[in-house]
């Protein structure tokens, strides 16, 4: 399991310096720019050990310590303190508060490396680890759930083929079954008995081989209660009932680090073509947008000089529609990319109705686009 690094500085270039210093190992790195946005990140993503800088901005380095060690769930997180060479008396005053050690700016990756490689085992990164999983890759999802009805949905509702969902009913048939087989996902409902979710997500995170394993609370939309003490507990994320598929599936793919992008982009022949789905849901959109400017830079990389936004399955036009295009206009007139526009008759006519792409030339076929280009 990839573990987490959890960077605190105002500083972008020393954040710069710590994702480099651990590029070659299985760690991700989480950035805050001052304490309160990294009490939030360590509240919400758990991690391994913190980088504490000293002085910041909002909250600095000594306030957010103590906070940290005065909330139960985050004091046992270690701590290694970032400070110029003239704060290292006042680091050593702190001392006592609970770090674990402290480093003085400027210094070299192999340091930051050494000291942290004291505290948690730091693991280069595999062959197989160092390529991204994608959405034909096996993904594997525990539904915690006493009502089979519930299980079976989400065994339907999944779209994707080689994900598989396997239901339990108890804390008991949880803990068994993640002893034999550590799940990629979990998805607990809060709706079990005498508020077992919460007892089994604290035993989930007690355990080494669950520890980091994503784990979503489950949950009806309107109960808003339950969705806010799910967040103040650490859940990963939540789904809400009725459940959006398309939603569940964005969440588990962020969460295991899934890349999507071969749902909406592809090559055909020399160009990149941009498939947008029926459905512009706000998911969908986000999903695009996302990966948008890292595909048509890896286009521009391997020698593409042509993307065709194919939007002919869209069936309604919305403004989140329009700017997603004009952004990926944008980004292409930037890199000096042509680019044509697909689409049916009724998308064609919704488009003239807005000031930003009333005067947009679709064609009916990627062939033809690529005629005109």
């Amino acid at each position: 399991m990839q573990l987490k690094i959890l960077t605190v500085d105002d500083s972008r270039a020393v954040r710069i310096i710590v994702k480099k210093a651990f590029k070659t190992y299985n760690v991700e790195i989480l950035e805050a720019s001052n304490g309160v946005e990294g009490l939030a990140m360590a509240a919400k993503q758990l991690p391994d050990l913190i980088l504490l800088d000293v002085t910041m901005p909002v909250m600095d380095g000594v306030e957010m310590l103590t906070k940290l060690k005065s909330d139960p769930s985050l004091k046992a997180i270690p701590i290694i303190m970032l400070t110029a060479e003239a704060g290292r008396e006042m680091v050593l005053k702190i001392a006592k508060l609970g770090i674990r050690d402290y480093i003085v700016k400027p210094f070299k990756e192999d340091v930051l490396n050494e000291k942290v490689g004291r505290i948690i085992d730091l693991r280069p990164i595999s062959e197989t680890q160092a390529r991204r999983k994608t959405l034909s890759d096996p993904c594997e999802i525990l539904i915690v759930e006493d009502k089979p009805v519930i299980i079976q949905q989400i065994s339907q509702g999944i779209r994707v083929p080689s994900w598989k969902v396997h239901g339990v009913a108890s804390t008991g048939e949880t803990i068994d079954y993640c002893q034999k087989n550590v799940p990629d996902v979990i998805v607990i409902s809060l709706s079990l008995p005498d508020e077992a979710a919460y007892t089994l997500f604290r035993l989930l995170r007690s355990n080494m081989k669950t520890k980091y394993v994503p784990v979503f609370a489950l949950t009806v939309k309107t109960d808003l209660h339950a969705q806010q003490q799910a967040q103040q507990y650490g859940f990963t994320s939540i789904l809400t009932k009725p459940i959006d598929y398309e939603e569940l599936e964005s969440k588990v793919a962020k969460a295991v680090n899934l890349d999507t992008s071969e749902r909406y982009f592809f090559f055909d022949q020399d160009i990149l073509v941009v498939r947008l789905p029926e459905s512009t849901s706000t998911t969908a959109i986000n999903e695009i947008n996302a990966y948008l400017k890292p595909k048509i830079s890896e286009a521009v990389d391997q020698g593409f000089s042509r993307v065709i936004f194919d939007v002919h399955e869209v069936r309604n036009v919305n403004m989140a529609l329009i700017k997603l295009l004009v952004d990926a206009m944008l980004v292409c007139q930037e890199l000096t990319l042509k680019y044509g526009l697909v689409g049916n008759p009724q998308l064609v006519q919704e488009c003239r109705g807005f000031e930003e792409s009333k005067d947009w030339k679709f064609h009916d076929s990627i062939d033809a686009a690529k005629l005109s280009m």
